[in-house]
């Protein structure tokens, strides 16, 4: 019988052993209370049982998961089932120990409580499992408690076996002196397993608050994109997700894990850290001229001594002319005077337009530039000099946004800016591809995009995918100091025009069309007058 009782002893140790190494593997928190709880119901042959989870900062306890083998009765863990009952407080109103229950008490004094027949003791109030035995017909009647404490030896949670059954004969018996062992070795393994659990989960949302920190100081500091590094992360799962869903085509060989999801979402949320390096004199540039202060007032004002100096020249002609007697010709200097008067009104008008940059510019509006930048007015000193200089000519006719050539390279440089930053961190394995990704956000599939000229497999669909939902969002943001947000169709029209330049993804651009991504993404975060297409 001893050798008999020993095998079998032995083979409860080996469970224990498996059911450890399984919970030091398991990284979901609802999975990991379900394996604890059904491996200790399984190596005390416990019919029911449940793990309840400790708040030191609400001072109470709260029941996560709870088991009943002979009711098929299961809730809380991965069941999907939520549990109703609300939590217990560790202490009274009165400030003293709530020594009421089997649960709370196990907690404050961090022991284990074992009751061979809840209904024979009136040390702890079991009304709530009289109810529940009399709700369901069922007997509650052994009871095993153990608070899980970590290596703190602060209590984490509570694992609540119930009625123990003979392995001979199925009967409830109480639990025995080798379940108490075998579920306090368990209960150890599971709480370091917990306190694991817990501790990476703290770690990544640390984590995560330091992105979501970083992206809120690039929104600090340029308050025109104060919305673009939220936004972009939002489209990007939006476009993954359709693209993870969609086993045909393109994207039949592509698919993303929970790991590959949070990777992208990294990536998405740090792709333009590199603009922390970025001049804010470039970055928040919101016109053609403007430096310090906008350069478009300077201008005008020459302007405004032209329309003088013609005036002048009107009034010294008329004089001249009524002096010598000769009336005949002071209505065509009239004419004259209003006539340059009204070209340069017009020209300032021009000017202060196309200062405001755009999408386009015509080459025709840019020869108009130069043209006005040649005629000639004197300053204080007297001095003849061309109405506009070399640099403020260059910097009218830019043809797309306000950026000039140097000072677009130096907003170009955000993204080697990332790349560099995002590799001097130290990333686990499951996010080793977030500098790729967000260094990839302006590459382009013909190899025409920068920083590094990439194209076919060098460029990932992940990347591809962010690179969409960057312009798009760039597009459509109201915020921007150069221009409105574009209703959608003209955004698309763009989209469209960089697909067939194969300058963003074709499949990627047809996914996001056919999905109507752009409309679930403008419905929450544009204005209604944007959405102008269905």
């Amino acid at each position: 019988m001893n050798a008999e009782n020993n095998k079998l002893l032995w083979a409860r140790i080996e469970q224990l052993n498996t059911i450890g190494i399984a919970l030091s593997a398991e990284q979901h928190t609802p999975r990991l209370l379900e394996m604890i709880l059904l491996g200790a119901k399984k190596i005390t042959q416990a019919d029911g049982g449940s793990i309840y989870s400790v708040s030191k900062e609400k001072k109470e306890v709260q029941l996560e998961i709870m088991r009943t083998d002979s009711l098929n009765f299961a809730m809380g863990g991965t069941t999907g089932t939520p549990v109703p009952q609300q939590p217990i407080p560790l202490y009274q109103e009165n400030g003293q120990p709530n020594d009421r229950f089997i649960v709370t008490t196990a907690v404050l004094q961090k022991k284990t409580i074992a009751i061979s027949d809840a209904y024979a003791t009136e040390a702890f109030d079991f009304s709530g499992t009289h109810e529940f035995d009399k709700k369901n017909n069922y007997h509650s009647c052994s009871f095993l408690t153990i608070p899980m404490r970590n290596h703190e030896d602060d209590v984490i949670g509570v694992l609540q076996l119930i009625n123990a059954r003979s392995e001979e004969t199925g009967k409830v018996i109480a639990f025995t002196e080798a379940d108490r062992h075998l579920a306090k070795s368990l209960t150890s393994q599971a709480a370091m397993a917990l306190t694991n659990r817990r501790l990476i989960d703290e770690q990544k949302k640390l984590f995560n608050s330091f992105i979501k920190l970083i992206a809120a100081a690039i929104d600090e500091k340029s308050p025109y994109t104060g919305s673009h590094c939220k936004r972009v992360p939002l489209l990007t799962k939006m476009l993954a997700e359709a693209a993870d869903r969609t086993q045909a085509g393109a994207f039949k060989e592509f698919t993303l894990t929970e790991e590959h999801y949070y990777e992208l979402e990294v990536a998405s949320w740090l792709h333009d850290c590199g603009k922390i390096t970025t001049p804010e004199h470039v970055m928040d540039k919101s016109t053609k001229l403007e430096t310090i202060v906008d350069r478009i007032d300077a201008i005008c004002g020459r302007i405004e001594v032209l329309k003088r100096d013609a005036k002048i020249i009107m009034q010294e002609q008329i004089i001249k002319a009524l002096q010598q007697g000769n009336n005949s010709n002071i209505p065509s200097y009239k004419m004259r005077c209003k006539e340059q008067l009204t070209q340069l009104s017009d020209d300032q008008a021009f000017l202060r337009k196309h200062n405001s940059g755009g999408e386009f510019m015509r080459s025709e509006d840019q020869a108009r530039i130069r043209q006005i930048g040649s005629y000639t007015w004197q300053n204080e000193q007297g001095d003849e000099q061309p109405l506009l200089s070399e640099d403020e000519i260059k910097n009218l006719c830019i043809q797309r946004g306000t950026l000039n050539e140097r000072e677009r390279q130096v907003i170009n440089n955000h993204v080697s800016a990332t790349i560099k930053m995002l590799h001097s961190l130290p990333f686990p394995k499951s996010l080793r591809n977030v500098p790729k990704y967000a260094g990839s956000h302006h590459e382009c599939p013909n190899g025409s995009g920068y920083p590094n000229s990439l194209s076919g497999d060098e460029f990932p669909i992940p990347g591809r995918i962010l690179a969409i939902a960057d312009i798009f969002e760039a597009l459509t943001d109201g915020s921007r100091p150069y221009k409105k947000g574009m209703p959608i169709s003209q955004a698309l029209k763009i989209l469209e025009s960089m697909k067939n330049d194969n300058r963003i993804d074709p499949d990627l651009f047809e996914l996001f069309i056919s999905e109507k991504i752009y409309l679930e993404y403008a419905r929450c975060h544009l204005d209604a007058a944007q959405i102008d297409i269905t």
